[in-house]
């Protein structure tokens, strides 16, 4: 396969997209084995790589954050970049690939943001408490099902910040509704349930994330598929916490 790449190039307050031929491609390999090979062809030629995140390449740590031909993690549902191959695009293809965009995900070199921002909603309430001592029994504590499902569903977002990069309000909405529901829903997260919200969400605000006025845009975006609901339910748990 040969392919034509418009990759985004920025080491300093502004960027430009630079184009790229690259050939000898299989379509058996993934987009970021494919930016190897780019990578492999400038050090070659004495040029600066392109910097791009990166760690499991499974599909699991959420580094690897890319909006491709405008769509977060590219044209396949439920896929993230690093999974993402070249058989879903054709030969000779031009693919403009871009880093996220949104004020609190500054650039800080070509496709690589500083995505700290969603550490610190976690840090504001991600948490629950825990009694000194030994530890209990794993099934000491029952779990109901449903609440049981709920937070394994929420749990499974990767914090890749797909959602922020989709919404048209650069909103972190969906990512702070899954970190909040996943131990909101389990008996263990029950005391701190509703300072959780109001921390996490204020959090959220203060950052410069935009607010939810529900676009649609995350779920779709998002490579493990929490569902929109997760954000009625930390609306709820919001609205609870302001009347008790």
């Amino acid at each position: 396969m040969k392919l034509t790449l418009r990759i985004w190039r920025q080491s300093g307050p502004t960027g430009a997209l630079v184009t790229y031929p690259v050939d000898d491609l299989s379509p058996d390999m993934s987009f970021l084995e494919m930016l190897d090979v780019l990578n492999e062809s400038l050090v070659v030629r004495g040029e600066e790589p392109v910097a791009f995140d990166h760690d499991c390449r499974e599909g699991i740590c959420g580094m690897c954050g890319l909006m491709i031909n405008g769509v977060a993690h590219g044209p396949e549902k439920a896929t993230t970049a690093c999974q993402l191959h070249l058989r879903h695009f054709s030969d000779g293809d031009t693919i403009t690939v871009e880093p996220w965009r949104a004020k609190p995900f500054p650039v800080l070199r070509d496709l690589v943001v500083d995505r700290s921002a969603l550490d610190r909603i976690v840090e504001s309430g991600g948490y629950i408490s825990v009694p000194t001592g030994s530890a209990p029994d794993a099934h000491a504590t029952p779990v109901p099902k449903e609440a049981a499902d709920t937070a394994f569903t929420s749990a499974a977002c990767i914090g890749c910040g797909a959602c922020v990069a989709a919404c048209p309000n650069g909103s972190a909405m969906l990512f702070t509704a899954a970190k909040a529901t996943h131990l909101g829903a389990l008996p263990q997260g029950q005391p701190e349930r509703w300072s959780r919200a109001q921390d996490m969400v204020q959090t959220h605000d203060d950052l410069g994330f935009g607010g939810c006025t529900n676009a649609g845009e995350c779920t779709p975006a998002c490579p493990k598929g929490i569902p929109l609901t997760t954000i009625a339910q930390l609306n709820r748990d919001l609205l609870r916490s302001h009347l008790r």
